[in-house]
């Protein structure tokens, strides 16, 4: 999966709202059938999902454009894949996982409305539709890894760290700024996701006003390994995508340490001194992985 910092939600039934997505400079836009949509809106927000996906494609945006279905025991997961599966859809953001076997039964539902709607390629390693999985129910935290490696499909995870959602009820922990009552959750995310090279979200940041807040959460979320964040307004998009984009200083950095090592190791040093700290072979192979996440990430790969 492309490497996406900021992943906005915006609910399926108000499409006006994702050209102002869009123009926030979000790296991905989930059209929500979900939570963020009235029961009685339902049908109408799932018919409006393939017009938008079309419009926004028409522009020529290239932004990663995903559906969140509603969930598996609702009954709508069929009814919602069938109108919502479309050509220029990236992919679904799948709630209410819990295990393994309900990764599978996503990738067969979306096996099928793949090819009969034209969505997605699926040729070659090209796995077609991507799915996100939010880790947001007890199951899936004892689960993550399998859940990770259950399909090819599975592109990334998302760590839980809401304040209110269902994580909250369902672990029953007491939010904090700071973050520490979720670490342990967020850690098995991760290292779920580096086991099978899925790219790592870190979950949302509730305050639409506090910014400061907002990025020194984002940055712990770097700091732990997620190379994203999801949000749930454009005011945010911004803060997020700073946070989690490489800068000039640091690439400069890891791409002086490259040379600087395969100048030594040229010369027969398997370890040389670079800016006053001593690097080998380990510290050159962590900064060329981290130069081709920046790549991605810059759209230089």
């Amino acid at each position: 999966m492309h490497p996406y910092r900021s992943v906005l939600f915006v609910p399926a039934h108000k499409p006006e709202w994702v050209t102002k997505a869009i123009a926030s400079g979000a790296d991905a836009v989930v059209l929500d059938l979900e939570d963020s949509v009235p029961g009685d809106r339902k049908a109408e927000a799932r018919g409006l999902v393939a017009d938008t996906v079309g419009r926004v494609r028409e522009a020529g945006h290239e932004a990663g454009l995903f559906v969140r279905p509603n969930a598996l025991d609702t009954g709508l997961a069929g009814v919602d894949l069938e109108t919502a599966v479309c050509p220029g859809l990236t992919g679904l953001f799948v709630p209410k996982v819990r295990d393994r076997d309900d990764v599978l039964r996503w990738e067969t539902l979306v096996d099928w409305f793949e090819l009969r709607n034209g969505a997605g390629t699926g040729a070659g390693t090209d796995p077609g539709l991507e799915l996100i999985v939010p880790v947001e129910m007890v199951e899936a935290i004892q689960n993550c890894r399998e859940i990770a490696g259950a399909s090819p499909r599975v592109g990334a995870m998302i760590g839980p760290t809401a304040e209110h959602a269902d994580i909250a009820r369902a672990v029953g922990y007491r939010w904090s700024r700071e973050g520490t009552e979720t670490l342990y959750l967020r850690s098995r995310v991760v290292l779920a996701c580096r086991e099978y090279g899925l790219h790592a979200l870190t979950g949302l940041w509730e305050d639409l006003s506090d910014l400061d807040g907002l990025k020194a959460f984002a940055d712990y979320g770097l700091q732990l390994g997620f190379r994203g964040q999801i949000a749930i307004h454009p005011s945010h998009v911004a803060t997020i995508n700073e946070v989690f984009s490489p800068t000039a200083e640091e690439i400069e950095f890891r791409e002086g340490l490259v040379a600087a090592f395969e100048e030594a190791a040229a010369r027969g040093d398997g370890a040389v001194r670079y800016r006053g700290i001593h690097i080998d072979k380990a510290h050159a192979d962590t900064a060329r992985e981290w130069l081709a996440h920046a790549r991605r990430v810059t759209g230089r790969a």
